[in-house]
């Protein structure tokens, strides 16, 4: 299994910047893979394919991370204070798709769900919804 130090190194020099864009309601530049990690299977890219989460298992792992676990949890509490409810607008094409898997991933990983922000952000985003691919990998 990839160890988590990679989104750790990743997340050293962007991740603040993501929360900023966030913040101010439009992501600008390229951080999606690191900071909203998606299961493996799904992006084709080299680059999303290092950061893929490789099962349920590590997506657990990565929500009780100590500073990943709470940063996912920050960023995603943050896109819940968006006027909009409207995800392209602030993600684009295809981050919109990438936030979606996301917050299924770890909706899924959340045993206790003790984080319903997962759900939360898909209520508010994608009608409450869990996107088919994810959950299909996962049940595979």
């Amino acid at each position: 299994m990839k160890d988590l130090e990679r989104f750790l190194e990743a997340q050293e020099n962007s991740y603040q910047t993501a929360l900023s864009e966030i913040r101010n309601g439009r992501k600008h530049t390229h951080w999606m893979w690191y900071i909203f990690p998606q299961v493996e299977g799904l992006g084709f890219s080299e680059t999303s394919k290092y950061y893929a989460i490789k099962n349920l298992e590590e997506a657990k792992q990565y929500l009780k991370h100590e500073i990943l676990g709470a940063r996912l949890i920050e960023i995603m509490s943050e896109l819940l204070l968006q006027d909009t409810d409207d995800a392209h607008e602030i993600f684009g094409t295809p981050d919109n798709l990438k936030l979606h898997s996301c917050a299924t991933l770890f909706a899924l990983a959340d045993e206790e769900n003790s984080n319903s922000v997962f759900q939360k952000v898909l209520d508010k985003f994608f009608n409450g919804k869990y996107d088919y691919s994810t959950v299909e990998i996962i049940e595979e």
